[in-house]
């Protein structure tokens, strides 16, 4: 008798066998049919990875990307139900490919289409009014203790991994440059938008993120950080929630 276990294990590597026992309604044996469904869930798995990972897809080709993807899919089968949550182990296992040694920016790049993704469906919520922060006095703003929204996702990365984001999924794009880029993904509305920080900039989100102060938080980021733009780009797209008064989360992980 074919097991659950039995049935799981070989759906996802089209080498193994058709689990002995299989029969179809009329109790011939489901060889081709077993080999049909197999079939189709592993193109569902690709399709779903390449629907997540546009820029991956587009960096690989398809043939790169469907062997790649295959090799993710039997490593890491899904989890839950809702495909959406597919692909997060994915930035980890390119990096664990040898036959991608070479291209070692593809995993921050999947990483920000994560984060991307993420975004999209995080938690609504309420953002701070403007008028609510200029209207608290230096000191008190100081030592206040400010969260972001749950959209707000951050990525630090060795890699121009916007600019190679951008190069793979948007028309006339230069060719990217060198160099370390740290990006924050924000959610103004519907669509998350990722966002190049300026130096210091994730340090102090970063601290935002840990419910540290105002103060604080500009202290982690240096002195050469300047505020007014971040806190500009922050409100502007409804990133900044309302303040904490106490050292905890307003936004439980």
């Amino acid at each position: 008798m074919t097991t659950q276990t039995d049935f799981r294990s070989a759906l996802l590597d089209a080498a193994s066998p058709v689990p002995s026992g299989l029969t179809d309604g009329a109790g011939r044996p489901a060889g081709r049919r077993y080999a049909v469904y197999r079939n189709n869930v592993a193109v569902s798995l690709r399709e779903a990875l390449a629907t997540g990972f546009p820029a991956i897809h587009g960096l690989l080709g398809e043939t790169n990307f469907a062997f790649v993807a295959g090799s993710y899919l039997r490593a890491e089968p899904p989890a839950s139900p809702l495909m959406m949550h597919y692909g997060a182990g994915f930035p980890d296992h390119l990096a664990r490919l040898p036959q991608l040694a070479q291209l070692a920016y593809l995993p921050d790049v999947a990483r920000l289409e994560l984060a991307l993704r993420r975004a999209y469906h995080a938690a609504d919520a309420t953002p701070m009014d403007p008028a609510d922060l200029a209207a608290m006095e230096a000191e008190a703003l100081m030592e206040t203790r400010f969260s972001l929204v749950p959209a707000v996702q951050l990525l630090r990365s060795d890699w121009p991994v916007l600019d190679i984001w951008r190069f793979a999924t948007l028309p006339d794009q230069p060719s990217p440059a060198g160099g370390a880029q740290d990006i924050v993904v924000l959610r103004p509305e519907f669509d998350p938008e990722p966002h190049l920080l300026p130096p210091g900039g994730a340090a102090f989100l970063t601290a935002l993120q840990r419910h540290e102060t105002l103060s604080e938080a500009l202290d982690a980021a240096g002195e050469a950080f300047e505020l007014a733009p971040l806190l500009g780009l922050l409100l502007s797209n409804r990133a900044l929630a309302a303040p904490c008064q106490e050292a905890t989360p307003c936004f439980p992980a």
